[in-house]
């Protein structure tokens, strides 16, 4: 598995761990050596140019490129010798190819065109969606809720039955559908380029068979939406969930090269969430669940939201991140308990 560091990963998505400024300074491409060179001199000379130009993450980036060229996943795990080796013609122009799609700020995910997702190794290409580490927790949480129940704990439907929505590479659904092999899943995103690099990955891990991809904006196609398939045990979402004046201020691995569809959530980043809300109690089974990732100012606003807007669904709790940020919301349909108070803090 690739061992991911926070920028790389970016970690602290939607807050100040990938913000700036997505201005890019001109900058040249280190000529091909003359002579034979180790891996070793070719990652660090492409490190220090990376530091000299202001590449994120310039240690990382270099290390994860020599040992894609290397055929490894990290650089850790090659041995010593092979790092000390000359490398082979065609090895140095791949790594000088490679590194210098780096240094236009292209993340290191649509570089090497792979990325591990908890136990999956997902292609990836631009401007699909990457990703971030806080989705495995997402992950995480809704596997806790559905290993531990049958059909008839968690609604009507004797079928466990999981809706993503804003599917990007896949990586969600097809997750889920890895660990629970009972599972069948359904996946919509609003980009053709997302369902198309949805089904690949899917071919490639043979579970096209559980997954069914569908090429629908979940803010324009609402019908469509509800059309798809009989209720659902589980609706989860990494939705756009940046506020639109954020979006100016992103790196520009981020700016430059994601789908910004994918990302900007409106004036106050809930434009598709509260729409994903609005549907959910008609696309849910008795009791069905809603699990979202959202931006950690999310939470509170969500509940007086729901307070003020819907019964048909009840906040059931916020669930932090790794870094101890309010990062996860899980909702679930039907009134709440007399006792149930709302998680306001």
């Amino acid at each position: 598995m690739w061992t991911r560091s926070p920028s790389l990963g970016f970690r602290s998505f939607g807050i100040k761990g990938i913000l700036g400024s997505h201005a890019v300074r001109r900058c040249s491409t280190p000529a091909l050596p003359t002579g034979r060179i180790t891996a070793l001199q070719a990652a660090d000379l492409w490190r220090r140019h990376f530091e000299e130009l202001g590449v994120m993450e310039p240690e990382h980036s270099s290390n994860y490129i020599i040992a894609f060229v290397l055929g490894a996943k990290t650089i850790e795990s090659l041995e010593r010798g092979k790092l000390t080796e000359f490398l082979s013609q065609e090895k140095t122009e791949q790594m000088w190819k490679l590194c210098t799609r780096r240094l236009s700020r292209m993340p290191v995910q649509y570089v090497i065109e792979e990325w591990d997702f908890r136990d999956l190794t997902l292609k990836m290409r631009p401007p699909v969606f990457i990703p971030r580490p806080e989705t495995e927790e997402l992950v995480e949480l809704v596997l806790t809720d559905l290993e531990g129940k049958s059909g008839k704990d968690v609604g009507d439907d004797a079928q466990l039955t999981c809706l993503e929505v804003g599917c990007g590479s896949g990586a969600i659904s097809l997750s889920l559908l890895k660990s629970l092999p009972q599972l069948k899943a359904i996946a919509v995103d609003q980009s053709q380029d997302a369902i198309a690099l949805t089904r690949q990955n899917a071919i490639r891990l043979g579970l096209q068979g559980r997954l069914q991809v569908y090429h629908i904006d979940v803010m324009k196609d609402a019908e469509a939406m509800l059309s798809l398939c009989n209720p659902v045990s589980a609706l989860v979402s990494n939705p756009p969930y940046l506020f639109s004046e954020d979006m100016m201020t992103l790196h520009p691995e981020i700016y430059r090269f994601e789908d910004h569809a994918a990302l900007d959530g409106g004036e106050d980043g809930l434009k598709v969430i509260k729409q994903i809300l609005t549907l959910a109690p008609q696309i849910l089974s008795n009791h069905g669940r809603v699990y979202l990732e959202v931006d950690p100012r999310h939470p509170l606003l969500i509940q007086q939201w729901l307070k003020a807007n819907m019964v048909e669904m009840h906040y059931v709790k916020t669930q932090q991140d790794i870094s101890g940020r309010p990062r996860f919301c899980i909702l679930q349909k039907g009134k709440s308990n007399k006792d149930h108070k709302p998680d306001l803090d």
